[in-house]
């Protein structure tokens, strides 16, 4: 029969010759089989039975060790029992993030481990105002740790769950400040694994390696339920142990002939940067034939060079496997074909509306944002492209994500007002993400709150920051874009913050070039480039760009940004006084001078390097025009850069 619900799949599954490996060195590994899961699962849920938790009730999981982790998971699930998922971070936000969710939980439980609650209590006596205090007291008075659990050999009775009773609930990441909780019943598992074991095929021949947190919907649903489900042999490694050591994740991944990988952006990049010039060593990645590559948006560089590093470890490039889901799908919602090399396309960056119709460019064009396809929905869920009224739109056209099945979310626990927000009027769930369907292939381009609108025109701040990183010195991770406004302003301008600790000259230099590359690549005009000590990221790693935003609007970067024009205004000052300003030069100086207010331009000023916008190109290049009719085509501009380059251009068509 097949299983409707968790506490189905752990019966059917608990005989089965099959184990969980958990990964904690290099030779440190430990089996646990299913049927050893299943009985300490039961043997904890009769302590939290115990504490008094019941059917029904919430119990938040904040634990470092995976295996700690997954015994307490499921013996939440064989109780009724809801578990939540909480990452633990090491900064206060994360600590106010764990109570602004108990709140919202009720009266939670809280199963932890005693090094936690120490941390947690003395947080609560130093920061806590006297609303969190009292949030962890109840907190703390309906806890277990871990550490701490006696004998658990009395076994538990397993309750009878309902497909549509709730399995867990995912927090968000935490990107602003009101984590929403997603709730996903039984149902909804089982349709997502249904539905991602018909697109990938998954089968007992498989073995897994996964280093996603648990805390996460790719590390939890895809790469333990997903699993689990389909009796692969799982292996897992803490987050932290891929941090440390990167290397030791294909090592393994080799070691235990593993068939599916996963990994973000993030990871290769990370796996790359630490592997440098060496060579991978003596791998053997032959039976590897998927890598998920899904969490954030994708990037083609990474993936080709990713490939081509590890090509010669038999790494077949068809394993790419980029995909596209989210929490409130249960996990995923599109893949490609198995077997399949990945496809990309290029589309203008400039013509990337709602309800606009893309435009495909060649590779090589200057416009091109590479996109890759994430392929087409997976049975059981559905996926349309919307306008901002959500009626559906032609193939090809830009606009909202939304979805609807089995796997998806009723809605946002205790959040009302939420929920009728995300719905559509016809029961589609609105996703939060903008895309395309180009062929019958899925194309993602960005979240719609992220969207930064320029000159009427929509960009994406991942497009943008890919852009920057082109500049000697940076590195993906290290830049962050967005709409950000000043103190005193009236509308949000284009602000860069990267991720610097050291000389402001030095940094001068590469604020400079990134300035030029986006400017030259997108016409978009940079307001500032703010030097920044941290990139405040989620535990799951997104970037959190509203908080960015809010210290550069209340001034806390403005001594900085002072010293910076001031070390600007010394360096123009010295180069203009070396160069001439006689006749067209003298001229053009006077143009840009008077088209670009606030600033000093001269001979040796590289236009798109101090920002100048394509709207202000446009307008000098008008007035040169008027001056000079015809002689001058605005592409000019962009061959000759600078004042002194545009001034011997233009006297050499004079002649």
């Amino acid at each position: 029969m097949q299983a409707r619900t968790l506490t189905q799949l752990m019966a059917q599954n608990r005989d089965a010759p099959r184990s969980i490996t958990f990964h904690n060195g290099e030779n440190d590994s430990r089996q646990l089989s299913f049927a050893q899961l299943n009985d300490r699962a039961l043997g904890l849920l009769h302590h939290l039975q115990q504490l008094g938790a019941k059917p029904g009730d919430k119990i938040i999981l904040l634990l470092n060790s995976n295996e700690q982790f997954v015994d307490a998971f499921w013996a939440a699930v064989l109780g009724g029992i809801v578990p939540v998922p909480v990452a633990i971070g090491i900064s206060d936000e994360h600590r106010h993030k764990l109570l602004r969710i108990a709140r919202k939980l009720g009266s939670p439980y809280l199963y932890t481990d005693r090094r936690m609650v120490d941390r947690l209590d003395a947080f609560s006596a130093a920061n806590g105002n006297a609303e969190d205090q009292s949030t962890f007291a109840a907190l703390r008075a309906r806890s277990l740790c871990a550490d701490e659990v006696p004998d658990i050999s009395i076994k538990a009775q397993a309750y009878d769950a309902k497909p549509e009773d709730i399995a867990f609930i995912q927090f968000s990441s935490g990107s602003t400040s009101e984590p929403k909780g997603v709730v996903l019943t039984h149902a909804n598992l089982i349709a997502n694994i249904d539905g991602s074991t018909q697109a990938a095929g998954f089968n007992e021949n498989d073995t897994s390696l996964s280093w996603m947190p648990l805390t996460h919907d790719m590390g939890l649903i895809g790469f333990h339920l997903v699993m689990f489900a389909n009796r692969v042999h799982a292996h897992l490694m803490p987050t932290e142990l891929f941090v440390r050591r990167p290397l030791l994740w294909l090592s393994i991944a080799s070691q235990v002939r593993a068939t599916i990988l996963c990994s973000p952006n993030f990871g290769y990049r990370h796996y790359l940067k630490v592997l440098g010039e060496r060579s991978p060593g003596n791998l053997d990645l032959s039976t590897v034939r998927l890598i998920f590559n899904g969490a954030e948006p994708i990037s083609v560089e990474l993936c080709e060079e990713f490939l081509a590093r590890l090509s010669s470890q038999s790494l077949d490039r068809n394993a790419m496997f980029p995909v596209y889901g989210l929490a409130e799908a249960s996990l995923a919602v599109s893949f490609p074909p198995v077997g399949r090399a990945y496809r990309a396309v290029q589309l203008n960056r400039h013509k990337l509306a709602v309800g606009t119709r893309a435009e495909v460019l060649q590779r090589a064009s200057r416009d091109a944002l590479g996109l890759v396809s994430v392929g087409k929905a997976i049975p059981l869920c559905e996926l349309r492209i919307a306008a901002d009224d959500d009626t559906p739109l032609a193939d090809g056209h830009i606009g909202h994500i939304h979805i609807r099945g089995g796997n998806v979310t009723g809605g946002y626990f205790n959040a009302p007002e939420v929920n009728a927000e995300t719905f559509t009027a016809d029961g589609w769930l609105r996703t939060g993400d903008l895309g395309l369907v180009l062929d019958g292939e899925t194309y993602i381009t960005g979240r719609y709150k992220e969207i930064l609108f320029v000159n009427g025109q929509n960009y994406y701040p991942h497009d943008l920051e890919a852009i920057a990183q082109r500049a000697p010195g940076m590195e993906l991770g290290k830049v962050v874009v967005a709409g950000a406004r000043p103190p005193g302003a009236e509308t949000d301008q284009l602000v860069v913050f990267m991720l610097h600790r050291g000389d402001l000259a030095e940094f001068l230099q590469v604020a400079t070039e990134a300035t030029r590359l986006i400017n030259e690549h997108t016409g978009l005009e940079v307001a500032d480039v703010v030097p920044v000590n941290r990139i405040p990221k989620t535990t799951s790693g997104k970037i959190q760009r509203h908080l960015l935003e809010s210290q550069y609007a209340e001034g806390e970067f403005a001594a900085a940004l002072a010293q910076l024009a001031q070390l600007r205004a010394t360096r123009s000052a010295s180069v203009g006084a070396a160069g001439g300003s006689e006749g067209l030069e003298a001229q053009l100086l006077r143009i840009c001078n008077s088209v670009l207010v606030g600033r000093t331009i001269t001979r040796e000023d590289n236009l798109f390097e101090i920002g100048a916008s394509s709207l202000k190109l446009i307008e000098i290049h008008e007035q040169i025009d008027r001056d000079y009719p015809g002689t001058l085509d605005i592409t000019e501009l962009f061959d000759h850069p600078t004042v002194g380059e545009l001034a011997t251009h233009l006297a050499s068509k004079l002649k």
